[in-house]
C-alpha cells in the first residue's frame, strides 16, 4: 500500500497493559501540567514584570512559550491513546506531529544558541551590550531560528510524504518520531537516511560550535577579570543556561547513542521521554531556583493574585 492509500499507523508506546497504561496516564499527565503550567508562569513573570524586560528574559519567554508548544505535540495525543487503549494515529496526524515536532524540537536547540551569543555580548561587550542587542534583533534572531526550522520540517515531510509504506505499519514509539517513520516504510530509504543525518548534522553543528565559541569567550574574559566579586557574577549569569543545555543536549545525545548501541526501539522511546518531557518539565525549575529577579517577580505575581482573592470573595 502506497502513502496516497496509507489510512493510519500504530504507535506502540509503552506497554499493553491496562493497569500500566492507568499509571502511565497519572504519570504523563501530571508531568504535562506541571510542564505547561511552570513555563506558562515564566512567561506571566517575565511580561509583567518591567525589570525583567531585558533580551535575557525575552529570549527565556519565547524558550518558555516553545517548550508548552514542544510538549503539546507529542504528549496530548499518548495521553489520549492511553486513556482509550487505542494505539493508533491517522496517517495525516502522524506527519503532522512529525512536522510540528522537528519545528518546535528545532526551535529549541536554536534558542539555546541564541541564548548562549546574548550572554557571549553582556559579558564580553557589556558597553555595548544595549545597542548590540537591540529588541529588533533580538526579534529577527526568533524568527529567523523559526523560519530555519520551518524550512527543516518542510522539507523532512515532503521526504517522508514520497515513501510507501505498508498495510499494516507500526511504530515503535510514542509519537511519530521521524527516524521511526522513515524506517517503517516499505520502499529504500537509504537517500532519506543520508539527508536526514545531514541536515541534522548541519544544523546541530552550527548551534552547537556558535554555543561553544560563545563561552570560550566568556572563559577568556572571565579569567581576564581582576575581581573575584565580578568573575562570580559573570558566571551567575550563565550558570541556569549552562545547566539547561548540559540537561537539553545531555539528554539528546544519551537517547540517540544509546538507540545506535542497543538497538532496541522501545529502549529509544522510554529514553526519549527525557528530553521531550522531563527537560521541558525542569527548565522553569533551572531558572526560577538559581535566578534571583526571575524568583522576585514569582513572588511579585503571586502576591499581586492573592491581594485580588478577597475582593472576589465579597
Amino acid at each position: 500500500m502506497n502513502d496516497t492509500q496509507m489510512s493510519e499507523f500504530i504507535l506502540l508506546g509503552f506497554s499493553e497493559d491496562p493497569r500500566t497504561q492507568l499509571i502511565l496516564f497519572g504519570l504523563f499527565l501530571s508531568m504535562y501540567l506541571v510542564t505547561v503550567l511552570g513555563n506558562l508562569l515564566i512567561i506571566l513573570a517575565v511580561s509583567s514584570d518591567p525589570h525583567l524586560h531585558t533580551p535575557m528574559y525575552f529570549f527565556l519567554s519565547v524558550l518558555s512559550l516553545d517548550d508548552v508548544c514542544f510538549t503539546s505535540t507529542t504528549i496530548p495525543k499518548m495521553l489520549l491513546n492511553l486513556h482509550t487503549h487505542s494505539r493508533a494515529i491517522s496517517y495525516a496526524g502522524c506527519v503532522a506531529q512529525m512536522s510540528f515536532f522537528l519545528i518546535f524540537a528545532g526551535l529549541d536547540n536554536f534558542l539555546l544558541a541564541v541564548m548562549a551569543y546574548d550572554r557571549f555580548v553582556a559579558i564580553c561587550h557589556p558597553l555595548r551590550y544595549a545597542a548590540i542587542m537591540s529588541p529588533r534583533l533580538c526579534v529577527l534572531l526568533v524568527l529567523g531560528s523559526l523560519m530555519v526550522n520551518v524550512l527543516y520540517s518542510t522539507m523532512q515531510s515532503a521526504m517522508v510524504l514520497r515513501l510507501n509504506f505498508c498495510a499494516h505499519c507500526e511504530i515503535p514509539h510514542f509519537f511519530c518520531e521521524l527516524n521511526q517513520v522513515v524506517h517503517s516504510a516499505c520502499s529504500d530509504t537509504f537517500l532519506d537516511d543520508v539527508l536526514i543525518y545531514l541536515a541534522a548534522f548541519l544544523l546541530g553543528g552550527i548551534t552547537f560550535t556558535g554555543i561553544l565559541y560563545s563561552y570560550s569567550k566568556i572563559v577568556s574574559s572571565v579569567r581576564a577579570m581582576s575581581s573575584a566579586q565580578g568573575r562570580y557574577k559573570a558566571f551567575s549569569t550563565c550558570a541556569s543556561h549552562l545547566s539547561v543545555l548540559s540537561l537539553f543536549y545531555g539528554t539528546v545525545l544519551g537517547v540517540y547513542l544509546s538507540s545506535a548501541v542497543t538497538r532496541n526501539s522501545h529502549s529509544t522511546a522510554r529514553a526519549s521521554v527525557m528530553y521531550t518531557v522531563v527537560t521541558p518539565m525542569l527548565n522553569p525549575f533551572i531558572y526560577s531556583l538559581r535566578n534571583q529577579d526571575l524568583k522576585r517577580a514569582l513572588e511579585r505575581l503571586f502576591e499581586k493574585e492573592l491581594r485580588k482573592v478577597p475582593v472576589l470573595l465579597r
